[in-house]
């Protein structure tokens, strides 16, 4: 934490992050072994300018102008994270998830729990490109199984309660 008047002779070129539980020790000279330094990251991204218009207003030529873009910033992230199963029937109002899954995992839920956990696909965010094959996962036999079973009670309950189904 700075005072509002702080002024600095030069540009930050790494933030100290202090994790208490952490079980990765600094070994850097003097340094307190808890403080972490997170240095800055440099990207350089291309934009086609055409992209950023409306389709309206486009030029009409196919000619492409290429926006280059240079940034400099630290690749930190300010969250909450809970597991996909804590989530399970909470609805959230903002969600970044990773699909990046590791090879062994076949677990739909995985995937389908916390892609449902909002309820517009605006506050959906997908933190870095994934496998889309995760998408398509076929469930596992437990998991058919339990459709499967759901199906059943859902027939015996029709057939039984038939008034409350019209």
């Amino acid at each position: 934490m700075f005072p509002n008047n702080t002024q600095y002779i030069r540009r930050p070129i790494y933030a100290l992050i202090e994790i208490v539980k952490s079980k990765i020790e600094c070994k850097l000279q003097d340094l307190q072994p808890k403080l972490i330094p997170i240095p800055l990251v440099e990207q350089t991204f291309q934009v086609d300018v055409a992209d950023l218009i409306p389709k309206d207003k486009k030029p009409k030529s196919n000619q492409k102008t290429i926006l280059s873009i240079k940034r400099s910033a630290l690749p930190l992230v300010p969250a909450y994270c809970i597991t996909t199963h804590k989530s399970q029937g909470q609805t959230l109002s903002k969600v970044f998830i990773d699909l990046k899954l590791p090879n062994e995992t076949d677990d739909i839920a995985a995937v389908y729990v916390p892609l449902s956990r909002v309820k517009r696909l605006a506050d959906l965010a997908i933190l870095r490109p994934f496998d889309y094959k995760v998408l398509l996962m076929k469930p596992s036999k437990s998991q058919i199984t339990e459709m499967e079973r759901l199906d059943q009670l859902f027939l015996n309950a029709r057939s039984r309660f038939s008034e409350w189904f019209q």
